[in-house]
């Protein structure tokens, strides 16, 4: 892993270095001379790294250089940040720019720099930066020490694999069960266990056990239950305990009675942790247990024969080896690998994480030279690795970028188990710097692309996906997260803390740790307060206060220059921004969501011209609040390269001028629009329902715009023209709009109206009576009208007489919700209605 963060200290070196003597900001004297010295160090261990993470598995001694290596480049990384501050500090506070030329007064003995611009011969310009000068010097000498200590362990050159630009992936190729074969038998004996009636010697409990390196996992058990009536009858009786690790009888019970009182989905595991062997801890839990109703059935996974009986199993299920089956190439490519193939899945002894592994490994192998070289590899023949799946997990891992190596490492931040949502894992990446765009590209694409590596080789599992079938969430193999523990060597920890406990974890955490995640359990006790000295946390570039009592951010905030990511998401009480806020240019996402007493967007918003994300614009109105404070509607017109954007309190907007003058329509990242027509206060109605129509005519929104939210609009006619021209609409949600008698004439003077669109929500449309018009063709072009909805929901629209035809006749509709609407459902009613048959072909309707 450590090669990666060279690359990533090599770039930000030659950056920084670059700007320092272009732009004559001199914060520290001879910097030119210590950049090409660190830079040379780096170049030289760099040439080495791949040859050396190689030999650290067999070699003690190398991999205990490369961890003094680790540390060096993390105090590099550190004081590079801190560069970086002092340098936005002077620019930002001293009103200076980045043309500004400093003289600078060097004292010899330690090469200390005074600066101060040539224009402002002021005593609060002069910056003195001792600190940089001396440690940027210690770590020269500890990188120096480090270079030459490489000579002594025959290290062998190889390419800058660092700098390799991973293949881009289109679409994350996750394996098919069905494509590993060698389950059949144990399936259909487990699915005879699993129905079978207890004998009268066994009333009450049933212990059915699978052994053998993994068994059958989560999602073959739902399976399984989803497929056949009587397992899906008889699954809720069933507890299914993961036999593994270290035995918690509180996480246990807690797991438990979650399970039996129906708090959690019974198709979800029981993973209860136990140590091997460990007969003391669980014999409680099987008195307990085995005075349960007769039928009542405990299903174990263990990889270890003796647990099984340890734990008084019924019936014992023993897994035989998996076989790798072939993907995608030619019966004569099939032919050459399959020798190699059935060498390779022997060795990775039954255990479908190691076949799953490997198989996702081995399809991006195209000759057989690869395959021998995987076969033959020096890994299978460590013994410490041996045990288990980490050989194939590090093989897979070796043939990882390096860059991506980083990003999979730092996963063992999240607990076992944990959900991970894609777009905050991305985002965290970015905030340590592990992703680095080229040019014009965004950094969140390549955060995508390293996540679709990572999830086509079988890192993540269990993937949850969204309507477009975009993956939202995923978790990690138990086994995953213990390898990424093993390559990260523990630098990454999470902990779980009561809301109500003091927080004071300093005393049991490793002296290796550098990657903290603190998850509260229980958060409503909680009394949080942002720390006074925040500012000092020149590092940080990801801050989550979501969800607190605050009502005011303190400006001293604004000094965490670095930061990228700040978010502030459902504070109830917040009610404004710190001015300073302008100062933080690094900004990417600012996450404001439900902020519902926010007063005002201070001006400095409109200097922030790297935001990608603004989940809500405050329309201030003018009333009662200071104008030179607040930021008008026009001003995120800076903000070009916004992609997801929220816009409130529409209805107090005065100017219809003001909404053309940002010309929405030329932000050509934009993709996620929210557009909400509420006010600050609501009371009586001033405002016109045609200045609504005229408001949202103006905010015509890019022809490339993917999702779209139109909320408490009082326009009473039709929806603007320019919504019939957004062909690239994948969701659509309209609601509250109380006075829309007609949805839009979709289809008009179109072949094809929203192509693209998959999901539709229509929610308090009070007045809507009518949708189809009739109108399935133009001259004689029959109109094909949204042909690839796949969700659509409808609530609150009570005069609503019936759907058009085309919801009716379409084969794409997966999911169909209609609540709240009586007319609908009187219309619609299973088997009694008199539409009924229309809808009855729709895999999942739901009608309340």
């Amino acid at each position: 892993m450590v090669d990666a963060i060279v690359s990533t200290i090599l770039e930000q070196l030659i950056s920084l270095a670059a700007k320092e003597i272009t732009q004559h900001v001199m914060l520290v004297t001879g910097v030119e001379k210590e950049v090409k010295s660190l830079t040379s160090h780096l170049q030289a261990i760099q040439a080495v790294l791949n040859d050396a993470e190689e030999k650290q598995v067999k070699d003690k001694a190398v991999r205990r250089w490369l961890g003094r290596l680790n540390y060096a480049s993390y105090d590099i990384e550190d004081v590079l940040d801190e560069w970086i501050t002092a340098r936005r500090q002077l620019q930002i506070e001293g009103g200076i720019d980045d043309k500004a030329y400093f003289v600078c007064h060097q004292k010899k003995k330690n090469k200390v720099c005074f600066c101060f611009p040539v224009s402002c011969f002021g005593l609060k310009q002069v910056f003195l930066r001792h600190d940089i000068a001396v440690k940027i010097k210690e770590i020269n000498e500890e990188l120096h020490d480090i270079a030459a200590q490489k000579d002594m362990f025959d290290l062998v050159k190889s390419g800058n694999k660092s700098s390799e630009r991973p293949r881009r992936v289109q679409s994350t190729s996750l394996i098919d069960e069905e494509e590993i074969c060698g389950r059949v038998g144990e399936r259909n004996e487990l699915l005879s266990k699993m129905l079978c009636e207890s004998s009268d010697q066994q009333k009450g409990l049933h212990i059915i056990s699978i052994v053998g390196m993994g068994g059958i996992g989560k999602t073959t058990l739902a399976q399984l239950a989803s497929n056949h009536v009587e397992v899906k009858r008889e699954f809720h009786k069933i507890l299914w305990a993961c036999v593994s690790e270290t035995f918690d009888e509180f996480r246990i019970a807690k797991a438990m009675l979650e399970a039996l009182t129906g708090s959690t989905s019974n198709l979800d595991a029981l993973q209860s942790l136990l140590i091997n062997g460990d007969y003391i801890k669980w014999e409680p839990f099987y008195r307990c247990l085995k005075k349960g109703l007769h039928g009542s059935k405990i299903l174990i996974t263990t990889r270890n024969e003796s647990i099984a009986s340890m734990m008084r199993s019924t019936d014992i299920i023993s897994i035989k080896e998996l076989r790798l089956a072939f993907f995608g190439r030619s019966t004569e490519k099939c032919e050459k690998l399959e020798q190699i193939g059935q060498r390779i899945a022997r060795k990775c002894k039954g255990l479908p994480l190691a076949v799953k592994t490997v198989r996702s490994l081995m399809s991006s192998k195209k000759t057989e030279e690869e395959w021998k070289r995987i076969l033959n590899s020096d890994l299978w023949k460590v013994e410490e690795i041996e045990k288990g799946v980490l050989t194939p997990l590090r093989l897979s891992y070796n043939d990882l970028p390096s860059r991506v190596k980083r990003c999979f490492s730092y996963c063992a931040v999240f607990l076992k188990d944990y959900n991970i949502k894609k777009d905050q894992l991305i985002t965290l990446w970015m905030a340590q710097g592990y992703l680095s765009a080229q040019q014009d590209e965004e950094m969140e694409t390549i955060g995508e692309e390293y996540f679709g590596i990572l999830a086509s080789r079988s890192f993540f599992q269990e993937f949850e996906k969204s309507y477009d079938n975009r993956i939202i969430e995923c978790k990690m193999h138990d086994m995953v997260h213990d390898f990424a523990q093993f390559v990260s060597e523990n630098e990454c920890f999470s902990l779980e803390i009561n809301g109500g406990e003091e927080l004071n974890v300093t005393n049991s955490l490793d002296k290796k740790v550098r990657h903290l995640m603190l998850i509260f359990v229980n958060r409503s006790s909680l009394t949080p307060k942002i720390p006074r000295n925040i500012e000092k946390l020149v590092h940080l570039r990801y801050l989550n206060l979501s969800g607190q009592d605050i009502v005011q951010l303190s400006e001293t905030l604004c000094e965490l220059y670095i930061l990228e990511k700040l978010d502030i998401s459902y504070c109830m009480d917040l009610e404004e921004l710190p001015e300073g806020i302008k100062k933080l240019i690094n900004m990417r996402h600012l996450l404001n969501d439900g902020t519902d007493t926010l007063r005002y967007m201070v001006v400095g918003i409109g200097r922030l011209t790297g935001l990608r994300t603004l989940g809500e614009f405050h329309v201030s109105g003018g009333g009662g609040v200071d104008g030179r404070k607040a930021c008008r509607l026009e001003s995120l017109k800076n903000l070009e390269h916004l992609q997801v954007c929220g816009i409130r309190r529409l209805g107090d907007v005065s100017d219809v001028g003001e909404a053309k003058r940002l010309e929405l329509d030329k932000k050509k990242y934009l993709s996620y629009l929210r557009l909400e027509f509420d006010k600050k206060k609501e009371g009586e109605e001033t405002r016109k329902n045609e200045d609504d129509q005229l408001l949202l005519e103006a905010l015509r929104p890019p022809l490339d715009l993917k999702k779209l939210e139109i909320r408490y609009y009082r326009g009473n006619t039709v929806f603007p023209n320019w919504m019939m021209s957004l062909t690239n609409l994948r969701c659509l949600d309209l609601y509250w709009c109380r006075n829309c008698e007609q949805l839009p004439l979709l289809g008009k003077c179109l072949i094809i109206a929203f192509p693209k669109l998959k999901s539709l929500l229509i929610e308090d449309l009070l007045e809507l009576e009518e949708w189809d018009y009739g109108i399935t063709r133009t001259g004689n072009t029959v109109i094909d009208i949204m042909p690839r909805l796949s969700s659509f929901e409808i609530k609150w629209c009570p005069k609503l007489k019936a759907l058009p035809d085309y919801i009716h006749q379409t084969t794409t509709l997966k999911e169909l919700r209609i609540l709240m609407c009586g007319l609908l459902k009187e219309r619609y009613r299973k088997g009694k209605g008199q539409d009924w048959a229309k809808i009855s072909h729709i895999p999942n309707i739901d009608i309340k």
